[in-house]
């Protein structure tokens, strides 16, 4: 009887964890079907009336409030950081975790404690350093940002490589392999799992960012979604939360894409110590 009233516990705190979490979704869901648009006409905590008509104008009326093109600026922006970022990062990661040189441990505990302050202290030097470069109202401008900055997270990505046997490099070098074949051919296979971390990682940080996008980029044209859609109209709160909903499917297309792959990458085995 006891185990049964503690699991009975354990789900009802469960699902009221899950419903906490889920409810301000489905509100979210619910405000963009509104029929009106605007929140105050709510009745209640719900709109009053319903109807499809903030996700046709989502792309539809885009003279005023371009979302197809903020999309796409920002689809664009993710998937090259991403690419970027994840080449960056991983190479950090491996050379800390595989080779030794001078001032490693201090270069390791100086990212430790620049990583400790916010990067939104550094914002009137980035702009001003943007501005010199040209840089204000270019997407590769962000890009730049947002990539040169990846490295300074590589300590996850280094612990992963640091639990990898150094046996497998010297077996590998051993038999005549060179530091990049060990690198491609052995260290990569086995770091699937890092490897769609990191590049899931990079890809959302941008998708999701506001405040770089909105100190870089000055022309409407130009906006990321997160940037574009809290420059609506208070009257457009049902687009608003239309725009918010349709900004999750690329995230969650790709997170179910490559999940697989982390679990493979996981159960992947290696050499026995």
């Amino acid at each position: 009887m006891k185990k049964i009233a503690e699991g009975f516990a354990t789900y009802a705190l469960l699902a009221a964890t899950g419903f906490v979490f889920l409810f301000p979704c489905l509100w979210l869901l619910l405000a963009s079907l509104s029929k009106s648009g605007s929140i105050y006409s709510f009745d209640g905590f719900f709109p009053a009336s319903y109807s499809l008509d903030s996700f046709k104008t989502l792309f539809t009326d885009t003279t005023m409030y371009n979302y197809p093109k903020w999309f796409m600026n920002t689809l664009f922006i993710a998937a090259v950081n991403c690419v970027l970022s994840t080449f960056l990062v991983i190479l950090t990661a491996y050379t800390m975790s595989r080779f030794t040189f001078k001032s490693r441990k201090g270069l390791m505990k100086t990212t430790l404690v620049l990583g400790m302050f916010p990067s939104f202290m550094g914002m009137i030097a980035v702009y001003l350093l943007m501005t010199q470069f040209n840089m204000i109202n270019n997407l590769w401008g962000l890009i730049l940002l947002y990539s040169a900055g990846a490295p300074m997270g590589y300590m996850v990505q280094k612990g992963f490589f640091d639990t990898i046997p150094n046996s497998i490099d010297e077996a590998a070098r051993i038999d005549g392999a060179t530091r990049f074949m060990v690198f491609t051919k052995i260290i990569l296979p086995l770091s699937v799992p890092m490897l769609v971390y990191t590049a899931l990682t990079a890809f959302t940080w941008p998708w999701s960012d506001f405040i770089l996008p909105k100190l870089l980029l000055k022309e409407k044209d130009l906006y990321t979604v997160a940037v574009g859609l809290m420059s609506l109209g208070e009257t457009e709160f049902s687009r608003f939360a239309a725009g918010s909903i349709f900004i999750a499917v690329p995230i969650v297309i790709l997170y179910f894409s490559l999940v697989r792959f982390m679990v493979d990458g996981l159960t992947s085995g290696a050499v026995k110590e």
